[in-house]
């Protein structure tokens, strides 16, 4: 199932510019920023975290904060299965994150608790609930081990299947850990039964196959959603999951996490995952660190195209990513690129499963350096070597399937979020062509209180040495904020 949509002024230029959004006390809107805890192999940050407060809020009146396992120092406190933590000392944790100090007990508490989390990626809320996951599972014997005891739900194909590494290497030395993944099927293959341990899918696919009877929902004991708000928030995917919840035994674990939660989405939540622990990320400020964000004035559609083909010398510094409305740009941009000698790649939703998984991995093995693609990647795809997203389109809400002139700032920060990771530095230009763009972005950069720099481009040379010399320093900010 894809997450596909059918989808300022001058600033100082300062490179201290970055996106900032105060919330509340609820659950904050805080964008998607960094690695989810795998080493550089495998697309990590090895990177020290920032500085944060995790804010826990109890369902159980009754806990104790005095409880040795109200927070957790290292993972040896937790209990742990000694071939789990070979496992996490493969993927170079050493000691808990600050999140996954508050998060983990509370997941791995007997009788296990329903949690709700609001945590950026970066954040260590991937291996959080994959060590529950873990944890819980029931290897002793051939029957159990083909037995589905967890299900992760992600509303991307291309986020199962970063999902299903995680797995596979924090759980490598469990022996009898099988892992099914329920993604859409090509056309003209079968769907086989889900004889694993441990089911990544998206909603559709899961909701189906317990429905042909090849995915037995009888011996589930934790339901995950990863990236829940885009999950429960979008027409389509928010009924398969309820559909796909009602099938499953009512005594099972239900782990929700987001990096973003609108308060209504929020409010669904708690409906969702009833009397469930929260951890949620309190920061005086939430930012997007490291992020150089600028915009291109341009006259017509065909402009936006042309200056595409003037950055491909600079979208090749690391990789690069390009987003735009739908899935028909995608193409034409592509065919077009190509003709005219460029090597890119374009992934959409329209596309054969195993030809996105071929796109994506030759993304993340640096074999295509520019990828070409919808709201369909915005969300949750970590590649570290990401240095520049370019928004061909600016991302804006629809309304009964046609576009509402409301920018997505949920989106653009998603977007963006796909550079810059984590303490490492990236760009993020927008292109604007016409009046409507122009508000959006407005609104976009006065939403969020940023800066957005307009770059001239009747000087490429100056437009090479702007991005350049971003994606070139240590940091974007020499003096960011953690």
């Amino acid at each position: 199932m894809s997450s596909e949509a059918t989808e300022a002024t001058p600033g100082s230029g300062s490179l201290a510019d970055r996106i900032t959004k105060p919330e509340e006390s609820k659950p904050t809107d805080a964008p998607s920023t960094g690695e989810d805890g795998a080493p550089a192999g495998h697309n990590g940050s090895e990177l020290a975290e920032p500085d944060y407060t995790v804010e826990v809020k109890l369902s159980d009146l009754q806990a104790d904060p005095n409880n040795p396992l109200f927070s957790v120092k290292s993972f040896e406190d937790l209990g742990l299965d000694e071939r789990i933590l070979k496992g996490l000392a493969t993927m170079n944790f050493r000691k808990p994150s600050k999140v996954q100090e508050r998060a983990l007990p509370l997941l791995m508490s007997n009788p296990p608790k329903n949690l709700v989390g609001q945590s950026q990626s970066g954040t260590g809320k991937t291996a959080a609930f994959v060590l529950n996951v873990l944890s819980r599972l029931d290897l002793s014997t051939p029957e159990m081990q083909s037995s589905p005891q967890a299900l992760i739900l992600a509303p991307t194909r291309e986020l199962a299947r970063q999902i299903v590494g995680v797995i596979q290497i924090m759980g490598q030395f469990l022996d009898g850990l099988v892992i099914g993944t329920a993604v859409p099927a090509d056309s003209n293959a079968r769907t086989g039964k889900m004889d694993c341990s441990v089911v990544v899918g998206t909603p559709g696919t899961v909701q189906d196959m317990i429905k042909r009877r090849n995915l037995n929902p009888a011996q589930l004991k934790v339901l995950v959603l990863d990236e829940a708000d885009n999950m429960l928030d979008q027409q389509g995917l928010g009924d398969q999951c309820i559909r796909a919840k009602a099938m499953l035994p009512r005594n099972v674990q239900i782990v929700l996490f987001s990096a973003t939660f609108p308060a209504h989405v929020y409010r669904y939540a708690g409906k969702f995952a009833p009397n469930a622990n929260e951890i949620t990320l309190q920061h005086e400020e939430l930012t997007v660190e490291g992020i150089k964000q600028l915009y291109m004035d341009c006259d017509n559609e065909e402009q936006k195209y042309q200056n595409l083909v003037q950055l491909y010398g600079l979208l090749t510094v690391g990789s690069s990513i390009i987003f735009v409305r739908t899935r028909s740009s995608a193409i034409e941009i592509e065919r077009r690129m190509v003709a005219e000698g460029h090597t890119v790649a374009s992934l959409t939703g329209g596309v054969e499963g195993s030809q996105r998984d071929a796109v994506i991995d030759a993304f993340r093995n640096g074999d295509a350096k520019v990828l070409i693609t919808t709201n369909v990647l915005a969300r949750g795809i970590d590649v570290s070597t990401v240095s520049l997203v370019v928004n061909y389109d600016v991302p804006e809400e629809y309304a009964q399937n046609k576009p509402s002139g409301t920018p997505d700032y949920q989106t653009y920060l998603h977007r963006i979020g796909r550079t810059g990771r984590f303490g490492r530095i990236g760009v993020a230009i927008s292109f604007v062509a016409n009046r409507g763009e122009w508000e959006m972005l407005r609104k976009i950069q006065e939403h969020f209180g940023c800066n957005i720099e307009r770059i001239d481009t009747n000087d490429w040379d100056e437009v090479e040495e702007i991005i350049k010399k971003t994606i070139k320093s240590t940091r974007a900010q020499s003096t960011f904020k953690n």
